[in-house]
């Protein structure tokens, strides 16, 4: 039989951290958790780390930077050069306030593309969808999923395993 994973589905959120932690311990790696609300402390059991997002939106307000700045240059010095009062054709000063929306603008974007490059959204299937008690994760379920990709993955261990964690129930999740 062909399986994605085992999922084990419990009642309380304390119960869920409780069953990564033990997994984790365990030496399970490719697993992931479903809940209804975020759980503190859930994440780095799952193997999650900072992201790399912090540097995508440093690189988009800094092209929008050069955007900015490069575009009024551009436009007061080199295409259409008045002189004003005698200033500089190149006044930084007027500047600023154009530039600083630019900056925000290409972060901003920077931030939803990639957001949704890094994790792999949108995401219009999942074999845990397959599941018909999955339907609940969303309102008062939450789930542990153990990947049949995890070195330590046996069919019959990893069930025994998940079945001393004491859940509601242990299901196969089939691709």
């Amino acid at each position: 039989m062909d399986v994605y994973g085992l999922m084990a589905e419990f009642m309380e959120a304390t119960d869920l951290l409780e069953a990564a932690q033990q997994a984790h311990d365990s030496g399970y790696v490719h697993m992931d958790a479903f809940s209804p609300f975020p759980i503190e402390g859930l994440s780095p059991l799952m193997g999650l780390r900072h992201t790399r997002l912090a540097r995508v939106v440093l690189g988009g307000g800094l092209v929008g930077l050069v955007v900015g700045l490069g575009m009024q240059y551009y436009a007061t010095v080199i295409d259409y050069p008045i002189n004003v009062g005698g200033r500089p054709l190149a006044s930084w000063p007027s500047y600023v306030p154009v530039t600083f929306e630019i900056i925000i603008l290409f972060a901003a974007v920077a931030t939803v593309l990639g957001m949704l490059a890094l994790t792999g959204l949108p995401m219009p299937y999942h074999p845990v969808f397959n599941v018909a008690a999955f339907k609940e994760a969303t309102s008062d379920r939450f789930f542990l999923l153990i990947e049949a990709k995890d070195s330590q993955f046996d069919l019959e261990k990893t069930r025994a395993f998940l079945q001393e964690l004491d859940p509601v129930d242990v299901h196969v999740v089939e691709p």
